[in-house]
């Protein structure tokens, strides 16, 4: 696979502040990167990086195998879209010729502008003016200008800021559509419920160093979080050594159990005739971002047995 990014040992300070500390992080054709941290963490330091518009103090940085600082790598910026997280336009054009003027600037033939808006759910407000709209409809908007040129590389600063749910869930197939296509996404979002099945792997930021990195499955190895399995039915046995959690429902007991407990929990649990059924919840991505913010600060944590 080709690197669209590469980031090797890159450092980013500030006078006396360290934004970024020796940050390794490369991302592949059509892979979806979640880049997720609090504030301060170095999120928005790693994009201005890739975008080119702020230099490295030190290390190297590499956007579709150029320096984007460089004035060559100009041309290559048109295979790059960029949403930021608070989106704004000049207020008195209408959405179509803030679209068509961003057209013109990145070079792009404006018959692609309402394919886009209509593509973005603008079909209706195409000919109103900014003003008028909500900041769903201005994210939306602004979701519209990062498509133009059918970029190969997205970045996209909390997306989702004001969309309702099914707005949010069609921007979610849109990105899923955009990868089929070999499109590149690194997506920041402080909203981690429902990103994880969107996303190839995760970045958590925190200080300016990388935490931890990898998909849902390597986080949660390394991790080594508890799982939770909701067990229904009529006198239930909890086999010996495992941990429950209090639960007011009548019939149904919570287990807390580690990885290598869950296979034998279950054939324990399998074998009792009053055991209607089971669910199984694995720790989720707020699970996990909490895990390792945690561990940064030295609060908490598990270890694997």
């Amino acid at each position: 696979m080709t690197n669209i990014v590469e980031l090797c040992d890159v450092r980013k300070s500030y006078h006396q502040v360290h934004a970024l500390e020796k940050l390794d992080l490369t991302l592949t054709e059509g892979e979806v990167l979640g880049l997720f941290g609090h504030n301060g963490a170095g999120k928005t330091t790693t994009i201005k990086l890739i975008l080119g518009s702020i230099t490295a103090t030190s290390g190297s940085v590499r956007v579709f195998g150029t320096d984007p600082t460089l004035a060559g790598a100009r041309e290559k910026r048109k295979s790059l879209g960029f949403l930021q997280e608070n989106v704004s336009f000049y207020e008195q054009l209408s959405g179509y010729e803030v679209l068509r003027y961003f057209a013109r600037l990145k070079g792009i033939r404006p018959s692609e502008c309402q394919r886009l808006l209509d593509q973005v759910g603008l079909s209706d407000a195409v000919h109103r003016r900014v003003k008028t709209y909500s900041k769903g409809m201005r994210q939306r908007l602004g979701l519209a200008q990062a498509l133009l040129g059918e970029p190969k590389l997205l970045l996209l600063d909390e997306p989702t800021v004001g969309l309702d749910p099914l707005a949010t869930r069609d921007f979610y197939s849109l990105i899923q559509s955009l990868k089929e296509q070999g499109c590149t996404v690194i997506l920041c979002s402080h909203v981690l419920p429902g990103v994880e099945k969107y996303i190839d792997r995760a970045a958590i930021l925190g200080k300016g160093r990388l935490l931890a990195e990898g998909s849902i499955a390597q986080l949660r190895e390394h991790a080594c979080l508890p799982l939770t399995l909701k067990v229904r039915g009529k006198n239930i046995q909890i086999p010996a050594g495992l941990n429950y959690l209090p639960h007011i429902q009548q019939d149904e007991v919570l287990l807390q159990l580690l990885p290598h407990e869950k296979m034998s929990a279950m054939q324990s649990l399998m074998q009792q005739e009053g055991l209607s059924d089971f669910d199984l919840h694995l720790p989720s991505l707020e699970d996990l971002y909490s895990h390792y913010i945690e561990k940064m600060t030295g609060v908490g944590g598990t270890a694997c047995i």
